[in-house]
């Protein structure tokens, strides 16, 4: 049986947890917050993780609803390697994919709204407000296919071409393999992201051959596929076993409000930090809240 996710951690854990060509692996932990670096550097490593060649890093939080210091570090952590991804210059894009209306699904609209927005100001505004040196950020919601009948990816590559961005950078909902990871995981890719993919319902790829600039993916797990879910907790004896139907089933906590609350609010907190070094992350979250 495929075990579905979109956390490439889980697919090492799933089929590549020995492995070394081609997929290279760091950890390391500060606190309670444990950060994992996978790196694709080849073909093999490509079809053991079933992902392209690229950086993959999986930030294992407590829970998004625990103390402020707690957040206040998971913020930072996430701001770091964030950076560490982005071109040092220029204007960055963040796209809020999903759909606003199905709350498991509304972790990017949530985030991108709490985005500090800056391409429209000026320099000469800037100073006049205290606020010299903005990088330029600009944010888009563009919805989903059955909203407005345009993929995203093509909404995003024409705002792309527009705009000019140095690089894009997506946040979306994604799918575990566990229920203990839902809501306490970020992942964090250099590779793109492909809508929809966690639910069963792939869209057209967003990635840098698509839109024509970087794409830096980031996620957290909200939804664990039902017929994986029945398959992780009982075993490999499941097989067979299991309602073919549950594959079109989808789980998701009952506290997935809160979940998608504090989630979004983590997301953009680093995205925000990462993008205004220099600014304080509570002067910036009181600018967009």
């Amino acid at each position: 049986m495929n075990l579905r996710t979109d956390l490439a951690l889980e697919q090492r854990e799933i089929n590549a947890q020995n492995e070394t060509d081609g997929i290279d692996c760091e950890e390391y932990k500060k606190g309670n917050i444990k950060v994992t670096r996978i790196k694709i550097t080849n073909e093999n490593g490509e079809q053991k993780l079933k992902r392209k060649m690229g950086s993959y890093i999986t930030v294992e939080l407590g829970n998004m609803g625990e103390t402020t210091a707690n957040h206040e570090a998971a913020t930072a952590i996430i701001a770091e390697e964030l950076k560490a991804l982005l071109p040092k210059e220029g204007l960055i894009l963040i796209a809020g994919l999903g759909n606003d209306k199905i709350t498991p699904d509304a972790l990017g609209p949530e985030c991108a709204s709490l985005i500090f927005s800056t391409r429209h100001i000026g320099k000469e505004l800037q100073k006049s407000i205290g606020f010299e040196n903005l990088r330029p950020v600009a944010r888009v919601i563009p919805g989903v296919l059955g909203q407005n009948g345009i993929e995203t990816g093509e909404i995003l590559a024409g705002i792309v071409r527009e705009v000019s961005p140095a690089a894009l950078i997506t946040v979306d909902a994604l799918a575990s393999r566990r229920l203990s990871r839902l809501g306490c995981t970020v992942q964090l890719c250099d590779t793109g992201v492909t809508p929809g993919s966690g639910v069963g319902n792939a869209r057209a790829q967003i990635s840098k051959e698509t839109v024509g600039v970087p794409v830096i993916a980031m996620g957290v797990p909200t939804v664990v596929d039902a017929a994986t879910l029945a398959c992780d907790l009982i075993g490999e004896n499941s097989k067979g076993k299991i309602d073919p139907n549950s594959e079109r089933m989808m789980v998701t906590p009952r506290e997935i409000d809160l979940l998608i609350e504090h989630s979004s609010k983590l997301v953009a907190a680093a995205i925000n930090s990462a993008l205004q070094p220099h600014m304080d992350i509570n002067d910036l979250m009181a600018l967009v809240s």
